[in-house]
């Protein structure tokens, strides 16, 4: 299949380069044109800021061609020209107005004195592919205008010479536009490693004092248990009756009772949350522009599916969503060496999705089930002999997703039909997809006598063997 994919891939570019050739022969461009266009290129690359890529846009003509030459650009928000540099006077640095009658087109124009020609932006992967590439003279769009290139005299030049203009103009638009996007790029880089800095600062450091905040809230609740004890001694005094002291006794000991029940549930959230964002913001993830592993030995359903389900239990439940878990499980429970943030985060969405898509089947006693299940079994040489892999299940009842909706379900955007009308932006699965491949693993979907069942397979140390531990209990 890859295989296939690169001989179709290096078929396109042959035949790209074949076509480029025999545009090149019709072209027939004279010696100083072809000259200018090198000496363009070779400038390009030695001179590495823009503002010296904008001179070397109105030096390189004036030079080979003798032509003077203004270089227009549409600001960041494409709306307003501004003349960037001119052959007469290099940078121009002020805010000029531009002369009446240049103006943004698709076509190349004659105003007075000036011959002016549209500059584009290279196409973007998701827009199609450059018309006249195909034989059509009718153009890029507008929205892809970056500027214009304003050459004078313009009386002077031949028909041929302005076929070459044209050609020149598609150059500097595709330099100026890699330029661009190479500067926004460092100008991005240098605000995520600041970014880094302030997530440090104002989230994470600020989120550990959670744990004072918990520790007083857990003074209170002892303060409350006294409170309850020293109520119980006067419940004999003459100012209320027992079954008034009963009452109040009753009602502190309900308190307290729900002041340790929201303790523990606030506890466990920002646990998890903590987890998230230490996981998520590691200064390492910005510094090498990737997401890093910090892989650790971990009982994978102890540390991570348990707390995660227990996250989602209530929004489970609410969702009239049963969990099973198989009754067979091994006793004690193998570790393995994970990213323990990043693989509950793998958890967390798949609980998320379980929660919101799950659906009603009839089961094979005719009982209706609406259900999600978890479980682990080993796979014996998955990723080669003697190396096995182990595969995590997490299954749900409903319908089978249709043959298109599986094609895009590990992949940015991708959507199920039955996800209209519901919250979500399809990015879950894929950065599922994107973790476990991180570690070294897969993703899949397979369908299931009762529903559909999402799995990941992680390799497995290969020097030790483990028992099976299935996965959807059927009933």
């Amino acid at each position: 299949m890859v295989a296939e994919q690169e001989n179709n891939d290096l078929r396109h570019i042959l035949k790209r380069v074949r076509q480029k050739t025999e545009s090149y022969r019709r072209y027939n461009f004279s010696r100083d044109q072809d000259n200018l266009l090198k000496c363009f290129f070779d400038l390009a690359q030695e001179f590495v800021s823009l503002p010296d890529l904008y001179r070397i846009c109105v030096a390189v003509p004036l030079e080979v061609m003798r032509l003077q030459s203004n270089l227009y650009l549409l600001d960041e928000e494409g709306k307003n020209l501004r003349l960037a540099c001119s052959s007469l006077e290099g940078l121009v640095t002020d805010t000029r107005p531009v002369p009446t009658g240049i103006h943004p087109s698709t076509r190349p124009y004659v105003h007075g004195e000036f011959y002016v020609v549209p500059i584009f932006r290279r196409a973007l992967p998701t827009e199609p592919v450059d018309l006249d590439e195909q034989g059509d003279d009718s153009g890029p769009p507008l929205s892809r205008l970056i500027g214009l290139f304003a050459v004078f005299p313009q009386q002077g030049l031949s028909e041929s010479d302005r076929f070459f203009l044209v050609k020149y103009a598609n150059r500097l638009g595709y330099r100026l536009y890699n330029r661009y996007i190479a500067q926004q790029n460092i100008r991005h880089l240098k605000f995520i490693n600041s970014l880094v800095l302030d997530i440090e600062h104002n989230v994470i450091i600020p989120n550990m004092y959670f744990r004072y905040l918990f520790n007083q809230l857990q003074k209170r609740i002892v303060e409350i248990a006294d409170l309850e004890a020293l109520i119980r001694k006067l419940a004999g005094g003459r100012d209320a009756t027992p079954a008034e002291y009963e009452r109040v006794i009753d009602t502190v000991a309900g308190l307290r009772k729900e002041l340790t029940d929201n303790y523990q549930e606030i506890r466990k959230h920002h646990d998890n949350v903590s987890l998230f964002l230490e996981s998520l913001f590691r200064r390492e993830h910005f510094q090498k522009g990737h997401l890093v592993l910090q892989p650790k030995r971990c009982l994978v359903e102890k540390e991570i599916i348990e707390p995660q389900l227990e996250q989602y239990r209530k929004r489970l439940e609410n969702a009239g969503v049963t969990i099973d878990r198989p009754t067979d499980m091994v006793a004690e429970e193998f570790p393995i060496l994970v990213d323990k943030g990043l693989l509950a985060q793998v958890y967390a969405n798949f609980f998320s999705n379980a929660a919101k898509y799950t659906e009603t089947i009839i089961d094979h006693h005719g009982r209706p089930r609406k259900a999600v299940a978890y479980g682990q079994e080993v796979l014996p040489d998955y990723f080669g002999p003697g190396q096995d892999g182990i595969k995590f299940n997490v299954f749900t009842t409903g319908p089978h997703l249709s043959r298109d909706d599986v094609k895009r379900l590990f992949f940015e955007g991708g959507r199920g039909r039955n996800s209209e009308g519901r919250p979500g932006t399809g990015h879950g699965l894929a950065f599922v997809k994107h973790v476990i491949e991180m570690h070294g693993g897969t993703v899949g979907y397979e369908e299931t006598a009762q529903g559909n069942n999402f799995y990941v397979i992680l390799p497995l140390p290969s020097t030790r063997a483990y028992s099976l531990l299935p996965m959807i209990p059927e009933g």
